[in-house]
């Protein structure tokens, strides 16, 4: 069945005869017509638009397909305005993309109490970034900015990467080992260690371990679980190390239940940034959001 956004987009380029007036029309991104319309081209087997510079100029059968679907484009149009009109009160829904462990540290404790309807979506930072720019996402939080001139990048925080460990580690040793500054011994001491690490996501790892020692870890985790989360509340068992961000466990580290093993012969530093589409319907409910992260962060 043909998704009726690609009619609504069709009717939109037609209307403003380019791709960036569709786009700003919709407050989608300009990419977003460009799928939405060669989706319907596909769809109905023929050109819509013959592309003369940047003007979008109509075939024979693009006419005779908008005459056919303007009027009802119309229609229901007007349907969602008096519906809307009809209800007390308009709730907007956002959409809003992270990482799983972000989610549960920071906004899980909020959802409850929002003014707005939410839906969260987890995902590689990559693919966030596509769906922000096509219009599926609102609102990212992201350690990576993308390159879409549609997308803006606002920093909010930083993340330190750490290795942190069970408060049953023996740190004493560790120490020793670390005066010595002899960087196998300290790897070799390391890798004697029962590690955790997770199924989707050994970056952190990666970093940390080629900052210090030149290279990527050699071995492997001797625990998998499902996230960071999870090897936090493993690691309160009392032993065994990880790297994780350190907002994940400050207050795990504050508290005495896990420790702070190493911050690294350097820091390993991420900044964190809110991405968003720089046209949006939703200003007010993101600058909701972004407040949230800011007063969890302490930013």
């Amino acid at each position: 069945m043909v998704n009726l956004e690609w009619y609504r987009t069709f009717k939109a380029i037609y209307k403003t005869g380019t791709l960036t007036g569709a786009a700003d029309a919709l407050f989608i991104s300009q990419p977003g017509v460009s799928l939405h319309l060669s989706s319907l081209e596909a769809y109905v087997g023929y050109k819509l638009f013959d592309r003369t510079g940047r003007k979008m100029i109509p075939t024979e059968r693009g006419k005779v397909l908008f005459n056919a679907v303007a009027e009802p484009l119309t229609r229901l149009e007007d349907v969602e305005k008096n519906f809307q009109k009809s209800t007390e009160k308009h709730t907007p829904t956002i959409s809003v993309g992270m990482c799983f462990e972000t989610f549960q540290t920071t906004l899980e404790q909020y959802v409850s109490s929002l003014p707005f309807n939410l839906i969260i979506s987890f995902g590689e930072y990559p693919e966030m970034l596509d769906q922000l720019d096509k219009g599926i996402l609102d609102l990212i939080i992201t350690p990576k900015k993308g390159s879409s001139p549609n997308i803006e990048h606002e920093a909010f925080s930083s993340e330190q990467i750490i290795l942190v460990g069970g408060k049953d580690v023996d740190t004493d040793a560790f120490k020793k080992v670390l005066k010595t500054k002899d960087a196998e011994q300290i790897e070799a001491w390391l890798k004697n260690e029962k590690w955790y690490g997770t199924t989707g996501d050994m970056e952190h790892l990666f970093q940390y371990w080629t900052l210090n020692f030149g290279h990527k870890p050699n071995f492997r985790p001797n625990y998998i679980v499902p996230n960071l989360n999870s090897i936090i509340r493993c690691l309160k068992g009392g032993t065994g190390l990880a790297v994780v961000p350190d907002f994940l466990c400050k207050n795990e580290i504050g508290s005495g239940e896990i420790k702070l093993i190493w911050e690294g012969k350097k820091k390993l530093e991420n900044t964190l940034y809110f991405g968003c589409r720089k046209k949006t319907n939703y200003q007010t409910e993101i600058d909701h959001i972004k407040g949230l992260f800011r007063k969890m962060m302490g930013k």
